[in-house]
């Protein structure tokens, strides 16, 4: 029973341990925005 415990336990592991890349990647993602955004501008 202990060791299903600890299967269950390894993906909200896993999950907690990618939040600071999944942050990282937000903000990647948002710079790339601001910069096709700010390129549509200077075309207009």
């Amino acid at each position: 029973m202990k060791n299903r415990k600890m299967l269950h336990m390894l993906p909200l592991l896993a999950l907690l341990a990618a939040c600071n890349t999944i942050e990282g990647a937000g903000r990647d993602i948002s710079s790339v925005g601001k910069a096709m955004t700010k390129s549509a501008e200077e075309t207009k």
